[in-house]
């Protein structure tokens, strides 16, 4: 039986899917790439903001027509998606056989089975379930990265946010089980290890009752065959001076932190529910780079929060110019049912929201072309991620650039390399977010 898997949303989500993949493999399914081939198809959903929501939807639509077309036989839909509308989406699309809940995709063979059985059912298991880990995983990346999901679910509860309702609370994943995952990893071939979660920096509270994410670095960075480890998702107000001196001290641990901050104006966070100030974050980033002269920091911002005025837009824009952060993505604020802010007055029209989110970019992005023109004639390491089509040339990252969301460093050289190969590369320029170079004498 050949199924077709199609995984929707954030990197966590694909952890999940590489996790259902595994355990499909292990019951001997075959996999395809191909709806024509497929036999069954699987849709792991998102529903973060509208526009996830809506494309969760419309592959499921699209893959129930084919259901209907007798062209594949089963269709089983996961996620969060699935998780929040599970009712609306087997009234609305019967074609869907089985519905799988966030916190059941171990059942993922067993939904299957009962499908060709004629038994087909929902599994919709407690949020507060303790999540999965230390599992076989299908490395859907390329195969010399790979992300691992340290925790599950979020305490937090910002306004906006609708991943406490279908994801649940915060439950950290026993640290002997990431470190036996990641280590398989490893054996596999993967070089760069992205820790994921809602937020990383709370890693261990509720197993330990302290923050354990130093900790578990500091094992981690004893697996052989990892060479870089790369932390996203760090809340401002959880990060701790352990956690800095780790990354100081580990020489695998990429000197990059994706700090979430959504806003520069104390009002807009205090209405979003963050548990930080402009002041704060200002204090955190400050110490950051007295610490780690070299860091990378990636943010990302809501541009149109409910109530946002031109004054408190102007507040953010003022922070990001005296931030400069090294990565910045903005998204429009999304209404998502279910959630305070979705309620609250004073909802900006849309073209209000796309206007701030140009006006932070474009901001943004003269900051990243200047930092950019100013590598020029430095040398770096780089991961080599692969051969650009017809030329002499390779695509890479540096230890500034996350797979997916950063830019890449584009290297001219006639010598030959693999995926996931490291190289030393000599800046000779840039073009927009992305930098150029060759391959320095020393080399290997």
């Amino acid at each position: 039986m050949k199924i077709l898997f199609i995984s929707l949303g954030c990197d966590k989500n694909l952890v999940d899917s590489e996790v259902m993949l595994g355990a499909l493999a292990e019951k001997g399914y075959f996999f395809t790439d191909d709806e024509a081939e497929a036999d069954a198809v699987v849709i792991n959903t998102c529903c973060f903001i509208n526009d996830a929501k809506e494309e969760s939807i419309n592959t499921i639509l699209e893959m129930a027509e084919l259901k209907k077309s007798g062209q594949i036989r089963e269709l089983l839909v996961t996620g969060c998606l699935a998780q929040r509308y599970q009712e609306e989406i087997q009234k609305e699309i019967p074609e869907v056989d089985a519905i799988l809940g966030t916190t059941a995709i171990l059942t993922i063979t067993e939904a299957l089975e009962e499908i060709l059985k004629g038994r087909p059912k929902n599994y919709l298991e407690a949020l507060d379930k303790a999540p999965v880990g230390g599992k076989k995983r299908v490395v859907t990346t390329g195969g010399y990265y790979a992300y691992l999901k340290i925790a599950e679910g979020c305490d937090k509860h910002c306004t906006y946010c609708i991943i406490p309702k279908v994801r649940g609370n915060y439950r950290s994943i026993p640290m002997e089980e990431l470190l036996r995952e990641a280590g398989a990893l490893a054996e596999q071939g993967v070089k760069e290890l992205i820790l994921v979660a809602q937020e990383t920096t709370l890693y261990g509270q509720d197993l330990y009752g302290k923050k354990t994410l130093p900790r578990l670095l500091e094992e981690l960075c004893k697996i052989e065959g990892l060479a870089w480890i790369r932390i996203l998702y760090c809340y401002p107000e959880e990060i701790t001076d352990a956690l800095i001196q780790v990354i100081r001290r580990e020489e695998k641990i990429c000197h990059y932190l994706d700090l979430p901050i959504q806003s520069g104006s104390d009002a807009v966070l205090k209405r979003m529910g963050r548990r930080t100030d402009a002041g704060q974050i200002r204090e955190v980033i400050e110490k950051l780079r007295r610490e780690i002269p070299d860091i990378c920091i990636r943010t990302t911002l809501i541009a149109g929060f409910p109530g946002e005025t031109q004054a408190e837009h102007e507040e953010t824009m003022a922070f990001v110019d005296e931030m400069e952060f090294d990565r910045l993505g903005v998204f429009t604020y999304s209404a998502e049912e279910d959630t305070p802010a979705a309620e609250m007055p004073d909802q900006l029209r849309e073209a209000i929201k796309e206007q701030r989110r140009d006006e932070l970019m474009e901001l943004q992005q003269e900051i990243a072309f200047d930092a950019a023109e100013n590598m020029t004639g430095r040398s770096v390491r780089a991961m080599i991620e692969g051969k650009v089509a017809d030329e002499d040339a390779y695509v890479a990252r540096t230890y500034k650039d996350a797979p997916g969301v950063d830019g890449y460093l584009f290297i001219r050289t006639d010598r030959e390399f693999m995926s996931g190969d490291f190289v030393d590369v000599v800046i000779t320029g840039a073009n927009g977010y992305d930098l150029m170079g060759e391959i320095a004498d020393q080399s290997l």
